[in-house]
């Protein structure tokens, strides 16, 4: 392949190859203090141009997850970290979400209800999770997913600029990455299910006329994953390569995150949470989303 730029460094192939190193970071493929991959190699795995990679790295670096240097590579400084007092392993309770969805999985009937501004990472995360499912690693006989998204009507009060000259271009780049993930994974699942290693699969869309101040996942109806978007300024590079300074955006990974477990006790903490959440989500799916 040649190294220099193929034309293949539009939304879908740049998307494709970033939404891949975010869940290798938030799965710990590469854990913090860790050096991607080279360049060279990143381009000849994905099968993109180094153009791309470079723009994607660009990417990554003002999204926080890496610094790059010239010479050095480039370093992971952030990965997805959720507190789970109930499952933490680690001395600090610490888990990433992979281990959480990866566990999900492996039951017979597999039920994911999520509230988020975009499926980008859960679609990362469900493509892992298909791989497993052809590799016989795992045979959930059933999966059922219900995802409540924003009405594409609202003004998003993110992806905005102080001068708002450019707020028209960012929320069409963020309608662009919500409508691709959601046909990938509507494409990814249904398709377990023509190959016929999934029995059943119910794929469900709604839209809300309401803005996610958070990102909620429901699985099996015994866990909750939760955490707010923490809104932060950072340069944001849309599809044809321009860079827009300044620009509001939301990061829902990090250690805001948390982990919640329900038990036998119904008046436990985490029994509380999962069943307030679930009925929280069940009632909004009903009466407010179409």
């Amino acid at each position: 392949m040649s190294e220099g730029n193929t034309g293949d460094g539009g939304g879908k192939e740049f998307e494709r190859v970033a939404s891949a190193l975010r869940a290798r970071m938030a799965g710990g493929t590469y854990p913090e203090n860790s050096l991607l991959p080279a360049q060279r190699e990143l381009a000849k795995e994905f099968g993109v141009s180094r153009d791309t990679v470079q723009r994607v790295l660009r990417e990554l670096a003002a999204e926080g997850w890496i610094v790059s240097r010239q010479g050095s590579g480039s370093r992971v400084i952030r990965v997805q970290r959720i507190h789970s007092p109930t499952s933490g392993k680690q001395p600090d309770r610490m888990v990433t979400l992979r281990p959480l969805i990866d566990q999900a999985f492996e039951q017979p009937e597999v039920t994911l209800d999520v509230f988020t501004l975009t499926s980008e990472s859960l679609d990362t995360h469900i493509r892992l999770q298909a791989e497993r499912i052809r590799q016989r690693e795992i045979t959930p006989r059933s999966i059922n997913l219900r995802m409540l998204l924003p009405d594409e009507s609202l003004a998003p009060p993110y992806w905005r600029t102080e001068n708002g000259a450019h707020d028209e271009l960012l929320r069409a780049r963020y309608l662009a990455i919500s409508r691709r993930h959601t046909v990938s994974l509507r494409s990814v699942l249904r398709s377990l299910e023509v190959e016929g290693l999934v029995s059943s699969v119910d794929v469900t869309f709604r839209r809300v006329e309401l803005m996610p101040q958070a990102k909620l996942y429901l699985l099996n109806g015994r866990e909750a994953v939760y955490g707010p978007y923490q809104v932060y300024r950072r340069p944001i590079l849309l599809d044809d390569g321009q860079e827009i300074a300044g620009a509001l955006d939301v990061v829902g990974l990090g250690a805001g995150l948390t982990h919640h477990v329900k038990d036998d006790d119904p008046f436990a903490p985490g029994t509380v949470f999962v069943d307030s959440m679930q009925q929280w989500f069940d009632s909004v799916w009903e009466l407010l989303s179409a």
